[in-house]
């Protein structure tokens, strides 16, 4: 048992946000640029894999502190809060997450410079400050303006000039689509939560607005990632990502708004994610070989 607390204080359904925007990156510097180094795209997604498992274990631990997560949440059970993890091995093995993500760091450094400490540092910081510190990011209400930022636009950008040595305009585009798509589940996740946050004192979106206007929130981020596809100039990949575009915008309006969201949708998200670079994988391969 554990074994199974840590793996799932470490939310792996979340793990898709860390590994989707070095993925797509990596394939966007391949197919537009002609270059896939395979050493930096490993470190790359290492480095994504431990800041996010040491957001993770920092937002169990912290969440408990604080008193946002009890026993009556509705979503999966938390290690802290259920007694199964301490709070001091949960800091901890943040902690050693972070170190790992610095080694990896420090590598990158070697291959592309000093841009990766204005990357690194700031990850490494919101990885605490996500939840924890004097301004908590997702006890303000900007959960989601950070997953765009950190797990779209930076994440993605960040891993094509790691890839090139360049920062291409395509890839913002690009971290765009991603960023909005991995918001998503943060969304889904707070949308769930509105009566256990709004009771701790985390003004969340849903906190703020309510969940029929976050409903709307969720249903724009789901369907722009596929409106900004022409900007790639890949018509391929327009006909197929709308009909995909469309199925999961309706998923995710219909279910929302139902009285009890089902516990598959959170997991619907991270599949859509995966999808849509797989997607992206597809036509940008065939079309560009």
């Amino acid at each position: 048992m554990h074994l199974k607390a840590w793996l799932l204080a470490s939310r792996p359904k979340t793990l898709p946000a860390a590994i989707v925007p070095v993925w797509s990156g990596c394939l966007y510097a391949k197919c537009f640029e002609g270059v896939f180094d395979l050493r930096l795209a490993v470190l790359t997604v290492l480095g994504a894999i431990f800041i996010q498992i040491a957001t993770n274990f920092f937002n169990d631990v912290i969440d408990a502190e604080k008193g946002t997560d009890t026993q009556a949440r509705l979503g999966p059970q938390r290690m802290t809060s259920s007694g199964l993890l301490s709070p001091g091995k949960v800091y901890l093995a943040s902690a050693v997450m972070l170190v790992c993500a610095i080694v990896v760091g420090f590598l990158l450094i070697e291959a592309r410079g000093w841009w990766i400490v204005a990357i690194g540092l700031p990850s490494l910081y919101l990885s605490y400050g996500y939840t924890g510190g004097p301004f908590p990011l997702a006890y303000r209400g900007l959960g989601e303006v950070f997953v765009i930022l950190f797990f779209g636009l930076i994440a993605v950008g960040g891993t094509i000039f790691v890839q090139t040595g360049e920062w291409l305009s395509g890839g913002w585009v690009l971290g765009l689509q991603i960023g909005l798509l991995s918001a998503v589940l943060i969304a889904i996740n707070n949308y769930r939560d509105l009566e256990e946050d709004r009771a701790a004192g985390k003004n969340t979106i849903v906190v703020r607005f309510g969940r029929p206007a976050v409903r709307v929130i969720i249903v724009l981020m789901t369907i722009t990632p596929y409106l900004l596809i022409p900007l790639h100039g890949v018509s391929g990949w327009m006909g197929a990502g709308m009909i995909m575009g469309i199925i999961f915008t309706l998923i995710n309006a219909i279910f929302l708004g139902r009285p009890t969201m089902p516990k598959a949708l959170l997991g619907l998200a991270a599949l859509h994610l995966t999808l849509f670079v797989w997607l992206q994988h597809f036509v940008m391969t065939l079309t560009y070989g």
